[in-house]
Parts: C-alpha cells; structure tokens; sequence
C-alpha cells in the first residue's frame, strides 16, 4: 500500500500564497504520478494538478493555470503544491494522490488514482 499525508494548509487572505506537502511512504513504486485534487463544500471533486514522477510533464486545470504550481522531490517522496494570488473561489479541501496517470488529452483526470490522502483544508477570506 501507499500512504499520503498532506500538510501545510490553512487560512489566508486573498491574493496570499499557501504551500501544501505531500509525503507518499509505503509501496512507492507502485505509481507512477502524483496529483493534487480539491473539493469545495457543496461541490464535486475537482482535479488541480498532477505531475508525473518520471518528471515532465505537468497538467492543470484551467482555473489555476499562472496561479498554482505542482513539483516534487523523487528523493524524498515528496509532492508539493504552491499556491498564490489565492481567491475564496480556492477555498476548499485539496486532496493529494497518486496512481497509474493523472491526465488524458493534456486535462488532470482522478480516473486514474489509486491512492489517496485524507486531506487538508484550505481557507481563503476575501
């Protein structure tokens, strides 16, 4: 199995900056991307970004585009989402993941997610 545990959000203002982790431990090698979701109360879930571990490349939704920018560090099996010029539209549970791929025709997808998170919320006031 895979564990993942996301840290660093919380709540900030709009236009300010958050940076989430994801630690991945357990059967790593059984995937081969990793991605960040999100899901707003009321809402369905949303894909966000995801990156392949091989390295490039990397995929968002068009709402974050310029905004938010996924990497990640091999070594330390470590997923990282920064996310700036944050609005309350952002304001929402960001779920980390990991799976078999995380994009078809160039548009972040959860089909291919085996693994997930428990996630952590996010908050931004206006």
């Amino acid at each position: 199995q895979v564990q993942l545990v996301e840290s660093g959000g919380g709540s900030v203002q709009a236009g300010g900056s958050l940076r989430l982790s994801c630690a991945a431990s357990g059967y790593t090698w059984r995937y081969s991307c990793m991605g960040w979701f999100r899901q707003a109360p009321g809402k369905e879930r949303e894909e966000v970004a995801c990156i392949y571990t091989a390295g490039d490349p990397t995929y968002y939704t068009d709402s974050v585009k310029g905004r938010f920018t996924i990497a990640q560090d091999n070594a330390k099996n470590m997923v990282y989402l920064q996310l700036n010029s944050l609005e309350p539209e952002d304001t929402a549970m960001y779920y980390c993941a990991a799976g078999r791929y995380c994009a078809i025709r160039g548009t972040p997808t959860d089909s291919g997610m085996d693994y997930w998170g428990k996630g952590i919320l996010v908050t931004i006031s206006s």
